[in-house]
C-alpha cells in the first residue's frame, strides 16, 4: 500500500534523515521518501505487518504532527 502524509512542516535536512532513517527500521515498509519542500512522506508498506497509523504515530513520536493523509 501506498501513503502520502502531510506534515506540518520539515524545517531542515536532518529532519528528513530523522524520518526516514526511522522508517528503515520498521518491519513492513518497503521504501519511503520525504519530500523537503511540501513537508510530505510517501511511505509504501506491507500493510499486513504495519498499519497506517503506527506509521503515524511513529512519525509523531519524533516530533512531527501529521494534519493529513492520501
Amino acid at each position: 500500500m501506498n501513503k502520502t502524509y502531510q506534515l506540518e512542516t520539515i524545517s531542515c535536512p536532518s529532519c528528513i534523515k530523522k524520518i526516514e532513517g526511522m522508517l528503515k527500521t520498521l518491519d513492513g515498509v518497503e521504501s519511503s521518501e520525504v519530500l523537503f519542500n511540501s513537508s510530505r512522506v510517501k511511505v509504501n508498506f506491507d500493510e499486513s505487518a504495519i498499519s497506517s497509523a503506527l506509521i503515524k504515530a511513529k512519525i509523531h513520536q519524533l516530533g512531527y504532527n501529521v494534519i493529513s493523509e492520501k
